[in-house]
């Protein structure tokens, strides 16, 4: 186990060091490993004090609870939740610094039961002596809930300080003792301003470039729209692009790192999308809210972030059919059909060419006149048969094609409506206790416009 990096190959670091700093590693941090020159920058640049932080202002402001934990003052044990490269590992790394606990790792992508139970016990013994375990857990979400429960009575007797990280939602992937337990402190994406402070010290400090290249501002630019927040991503694409700048520079010149040795150097921005969490729950309904809103540049912007990610197109095209009569319905009859025929071309031909018919889904959807009735219509008629107002189906509607239902009243005295020259005829068709109920009200959007003027008069002509 590390008592630094954790287990994964990828440590969290979305908080930087300053070189301005004035505070000094305390003796904890003199027992640290020292970082590879070799390492990535991302790992050269991980801070080793709360004073060299930068980001999550709202966590670290005075008494903030994850701030007095830092400081070695809080004994509680946190969920940090938040995206990649905000700075959870780092953050775990300084709780431990903090008081000189010790500090172990676990990731959940490779730890089993008798992992958790074998630190917890080693946790007990150093505890006799005096000394307090830290135990970072990292992408706790994965844990199953036999592991999570493993946890609890340690957490609870504090026998460990437990600091576990999760990129999704922990009310939605772990056990509620345990969520009770802990503090959930959600950190956020860095600011533009953030990576931008990043990316100058990263390129001047001696732990990182040292002044080896110079990034142009449109070079900035783009890496901080590629960051998207995320801290490692920059750094990442900052070192891949300083390295094509250095193979391409005369000897003992500053390298320059312009826009479009960037591009040249990366490829894309991963995408921050997990289909099994909640992120997966978020974009779907930022989705499907931004074609309800009409805005179809929105809604294809989140079909591409959605697309780009690998999600299940099959997914996409069920909530575009979905929507098609919860959101439009009758105002654009001709919306459930584009959607069903975009899912049975996602069946027929799959992906990647798949996606024009989403997309040529998504902007029907978008663009078309929006209308709630449908849903409004089917919520209220459950409603009053939840309620008990079912009542009885009226003698003439009922079946008839049988011996012995003349006898008992049934399809007597039913009037056929293609009897008549307009199809339609007075008669009663709901349960008594239904009578002149309206659950159907249309809009004036689009094609219901002119449904709503037919409605009206087929209920007069049906109501007598």
């Amino acid at each position: 186990m590390s008592d630094w990096l954790g287990a994964s190959d990828e440590p969290d670091t979305g908080l930087f060091a300053s070189p301005e700093s004035d505070t000094e590693p305390g003796p904890a941090n003199a027992a640290l490993p020292a970082v590879r020159p070799d390492a990535p920058l991302a790992v050269r640049m991980r801070p080793a004090t709360l004073g060299e932080v930068v980001g999550q202002g709202h966590l670290l402001g005075p008494g903030a609870p994850l701030r007095r934990l830092v400081e070695g003052s809080g004994a509680a044990s946190v969920m940090l939740y938040g995206p990649p490269g905000t700075g959870k590992t780092t953050l775990a790394s300084l709780i431990s610094q903090a008081t000189g606990r010790r500090f172990e790792a676990l990731s959940a992508l490779s730890a089993g039961v008798k992992d958790v139970r074998a630190v917890i016990d080693l946790a007990r013994r150093r505890l006799t002596a005096g000394e307090q375990t830290v135990l970072f857990i990292d992408e706790v979400h994965r844990f199953s809930k036999t592991q999570q429960d493993a946890l609890l009575a340690a957490v609870e007797n504090r026998i460990v300080l437990l600091v576990a990280a999760t990129t999704e939602n922990p009310s939605f992937s772990v056990v509620s003792p345990l969520l009770s337990r802990s503090l959930v402190l959600q950190l956020q994406p860095l600011s533009e301003a953030d990576i931008r402070e990043l990316l100058d010290r990263a390129v001047t400090d001696r732990r990182g470039l040292g002044g080896s290249v110079r990034l142009t501002e449109e070079a900035t630019a783009h890496l901080v729209r590629l960051a998207g927040g995320d801290a490692r991503r920059a750094l990442t694409a900052l070192e891949a692009a300083a390295g094509t700048a250095l193979d391409a520079a005369a000897t003992g010149e500053p390298a320059v790192v312009d826009l479009e040795t960037v591009e040249s150097s990366v490829d894309k921005a991963a995408v921050r999308y997990d289909r099994d969490g909640d992120q997966h729950y978020d974009v779907i309904s930022a989705f499907i809210k931004s074609i309800r809103g009409s805005d179809v540049d929105a809604a294809l912007h989140y079909l591409a972030r959605m697309i780009v990610a690998g999600e299940d197109p099959r997914f996409i095209a069920r909530r575009l059919v979905v929507h098609a009569s919860e959101d439009i319905g009758m105002a654009d009859p001709t919306a459930l059909q584009t959607a069903t025929a975009a899912a049975q071309a996602v069946q027929l031909i799959g992906m990647p060419e798949a996606r024009l018919a989403l997309a040529q889904a998504t902007i029907h959807l978008a663009t078309a006149p929006k209308s709630g009735a449908v849903i409004a219509a089917l919520g209220a008629a459950m409603a009053d048969v939840t309620a008990g107002r079912a009542g009885l189906v009226p003698p003439h509607l009922r079946d008839g094609h049988y011996a012995g239902a003349e006898k008992l009243g049934n399809a007597v005295g039913y009037r056929y409506p293609h009897d008549t020259a307009d199809g339609v005829l007075a008669q009663q068709y709901p349960p008594d206790e239904l009578v002149g109920v309206d659950y159907y009200e249309p809009t004036t959007h689009g094609a219901e416009r002119e449904i709503a003027a037919r409605v009206g008069k087929l209920r007069r002509i049906v109501r007598g």
